[in-house]
């Protein structure tokens, strides 16, 4: 304002009364500010590296909109418009609330007894200090009962606590600042840590340094350093983990086969409520430093890990006698040396789910689902679990042994009444993650006028964002069938998202505040029959004109397994559009109906149930199925499972 010019009786400067507008001043900056500066390719990042410099704002460039920035990363200064500032001045907050303070003091002073004698210089010490941890507990929100065991780092640098770093966390393990490991070694927290899983691989016998040759094949270490939180959200302690350059493994020399089998969420569905109605609890145990308990096949040879190589010996390597994070066989060796030992201990594998064992034991039988390091188990006699656990930590070091309550993100509630299973607090930081906790809520996740199609004529959005909301609510459904349809639905549009389709995904957001705490209900002594649904959408989809497939499953009145799916075929008509669906419920029952005869539980003539009687009369007829030759053949295999008796093909009308 001391260089413009202002006319004194309109008070308006000449560009104003020009344009009719104030000057747009927004690009203006507080020079000498700190400011973040994107690294566009500057740097090879690594997978947990910043993905900004710091540096000072020092002016405007002359021949573009750029920023000059001094980069303290590099020592350089450099131009770029990819800045983030922060403008705040601390000392000067700082020195106001003690202004303000010293005028409280002074009237503290005056109301004062005339023989109590008060330091007027202690007083603006004690009130330096509380403005100290005031903006420490701001920032980072810490307890006043904070012990300094539960401290991670140093104090004066601004630190997090164990307990206070809630707000932090998201679904999954919140990643620790640190840039290098040469910050970490500095830390005697990440230290001890680092030392306890070196520990860790010397207990486990897991490698012998040899000599390095030009005809080894070595493979790079480094180190992970994360933060490790329970099923509310909050940091337990720290965790530093060594891996291997998995990357760097050539497949004829390091590793062969990788492949290994995982649990699926249907069948951990399937587990909770056949023992919430067979009337037995459900624990839980976690295998630690699982990958190392499994021996490899293979000479593998790594290096030493960084920060902590031998002296004597640095240019050595390890020759690793059992597997190691990051090698491409690991999962598969720990899940044989797993599997090896229950089957020592004369446990079963189920016939088509490869990670359930069973053990029976006259009438009582106990029930084991593995998922990589994270098992559950049950069993209708006390004994067979007491024995089990006393096997497992025989034979690996076990922790978080109890009552289930949260695995694999579902939050899990036991009681006689029956099992409540949700993600309510996955929920919540899915609309803290994508700024929708302020949203209003919806009590649908779609509305009824809703048909998507490409809209190439639409506003286009960021594929990251839509792709990371898409793939944030696709692992809702594991509870939430509800929203199944639609978030499918939202998939098939990915690869160019419009405006339109993230309404759609913002509209389920809005839906999911009003069902936060909704979830499945799994009653116990419940009458235990299966049944199926099979539906369809007859060209449904306005890109190709494919229909849709849904099916859902349920054990007595527990709903266990459902599916949606477009169709792969373009169906002529709404029977071949039903019969590809029944198609896909009369798989899944027979999968489901295996998987009970592994828990002892054998079922005949399971009903499934559509409401297209053509449909029913196609299936029934061995005959009928040569006049539908343009349907492919794999669709019609269930006819031998209908006249087998797997499945019992039943009418049931769309209003039912």
């Amino acid at each position: 304002m001391n260089r413009v010019l202002i006319r004194p009786i309109l008070k308006k400067t000449p560009y104003e009364l020009l344009n009719g507008r104030k000057p747009n001043i927004s690009h203006l900056k507080v020079f000498g500010c700190k400011c973040y500066i994107l690294n566009n390719g500057k740097d090879n990042l690594g997978k947990f590296d910043a993905k900004s410099d710091k540096g000072i704002f020092l002016g405007y460039s002359l021949t573009s909109h750029a920023y000059r920035i001094f980069n303290k990363k590099f020592m350089t200064i450099e131009e770029s418009i990819h800045v983030v500032f922060d403008e705040t001045n601390k000392c000067e907050q700082g020195l106001a609330k003690i202004n303000t303070d010293e005028d409280n003091q002074n009237i503290f002073l005056k109301n004062l007894d005339n023989n109590t004698k008060i330091q007027p210089v202690d007083f603006a010490k004690q009130q330096i200090e509380n403005l100290q941890q005031d903006d420490l507990s701001k920032d980072w929100k810490i307890p006043r009962d904070l012990s300094v065991d539960n401290i991670i780092g140093q104090i004066h640098k601004g630190v997090s606590t164990r307990r206070s770093m809630t707000n932090f966390c998201n679904h999954t393990t919140f990643v620790s600042k640190l840039k290098s490991i040469c910050e970490a070694l500095k830390d005697e927290h990440w230290t001890t840590e680092m030392h306890e899983e070196l520990n860790q691989f010397v207990r486990n016998n897991v490698w012998t340094l040899v000599p390095k040759s030009s005809q080894m094949n070595v493979t790079g270490t480094k180190w992970v350093l994360r933060n490790k939180s329970d099923g509310s959200g909050i940091i337990t302690r720290n965790k530093a983990r060594l891996v291997a350059k998995g990357y760097n493994q050539a497949e004829p020399i390091d590793y062969d086969e990788t492949f290994t089998p995982v649990a699926r969420l249907e069948a951990v569905r399937l587990l909770l409520a056949f023992s919430c109605m067979s009337g037995f609890k459900l624990f839980q145990m976690y295998v630690k430093s699982e990958f190392l308990n499994g021996f490899v096949n293979e000479e593998i040879y790594v290096s030493q890990p960084p920060g902590f190589e031998d002296h004597k010996h640095r240019e050595y390597v390890y020759m690793l006698k059992k597997a190691l994070y990051g090698l491409k066989q690991a999962p598969r060796q720990w899940y044989e040396r797993l599997s090896h030992f229950l089957l020592s201990h004369d446990y079963e594998r189920g016939k088509v789910d490869k990670t359930l064992f069973i053990k029976k034991s006259n009438f009582d039988i106990i029930l084991v689902q593995i998922y990589v390091n994270d098992i559950i188990f049950g069993s209708s006699n006390a004994k067979l679990c007491e024995d089990f656990v006393k096997a497992m930590q025989g034979e690996f070091e076990m922790s978080m042994m109890g009552e289930l309550s949260f695995f694999l993100g579902l939050q899990v509630k036991q009681s006689k009444e029956g099992i409540f299973v949700c993600q309510s607090k996955y929920c919540k930081d899915i609309l803290k993650k994508f700024e929708m906790e302020a949203c209003k809520a919806a009590t649908t996740p779609m509305s009824t006028n809703c048909h998507l199609g490409a809209d190439e004529a639409g506003p286009e959005v960021d594929q990251t964002m839509y792709r990371g909301l898409r793939g944030s609510l696709l692992y809702l459904i594991a509870s939430k069938p509800n929203i199944m349809f639609v978030v499918c639905l939202c998939a098939r549009f990915q690869s160019c998202p419009k405006e339109s389709h993230l309404k759609v995904l913002k509209r389920i957001l809005k839906y999911l505040k009003c069902t936060i705490s909704m979830g499945l209900w799994y009653p116990s002594h419940s009458p235990i029959h299966l049944v199926g649904y099979s539906y369809y959408d007859f060209a449904g989809c306005k890109l190709d004109r494919k229909s849709t497939s849904g099916t859902c499953h349920l054990l007595g009145s527990s709903i266990i397994s459902w599916h949606n799916k477009n169709q792969a075929c373009v169906a002529l008509s709404t029977a071949e559009a039903e019969y590809i669906a029944a198609r896909s419920c009369c798989a899944q029952i027979v999968w489901i109906k295996q998987q009970l005869e592994d828990f002892g539980l054998k079922i005949n003539k399971v009903p499934l149930l559509c409401d297209i009687t053509s449909v029913i009369n196609l299936t029934k007829n061995q005959v009928q199925h040569l006049r539908t030759k343009h349907i492919e053949i794999r669709h019609h295999f269930i006819h031998d499972h209908i006249n087998n008796g797997d499945c019992e093909i039943k009418f049931v009308s769309t209003e039912s």
